[in-house]
């Protein structure tokens, strides 16, 4: 299967389960906290796969993370003025 049909397939269940959801409402009400986060659960899932599908769409190079070169040579120690360190207070002070 495709993404495309994949995305088809779950679009399905959802609408499924949204009917569901809906005659659960008319036998239990809507009043109540769990059928609410159901409803509320109900939609996250339906907007996560727009997403998705819009994602897919979409598809672009996959993208790699730009790295950062740390230098080995020490920082300097003028960045350190006036800092604590963790856990241990200040450089002219006893730790408690």
């Amino acid at each position: 299967m495709s993404v495309h049909d994949d995305l088809i397939a779950v679009q399905r269940c959802l609408d499924d389960l949204a009917r569901s959801v809906g005659r659960l409402e008319k036998h239990l009400g809507t009043a109540g906290l769990e059928m609410r986060r159901v409803r509320t659960d109900a939609n996250h899932l339906r907007e996560s796969v727009a997403l998705l599908r819009e994602a897919a769409a979409s598809p672009s190079a996959p993208r790699k993370p730009e790295l950062v070169t740390i230098p080995d040579t020490p920082y300097d120690d003028s960045l350190w003025i006036d800092t604590d360190d963790e856990g241990l207070g200040a450089r002219d002070r006893r730790a408690p």
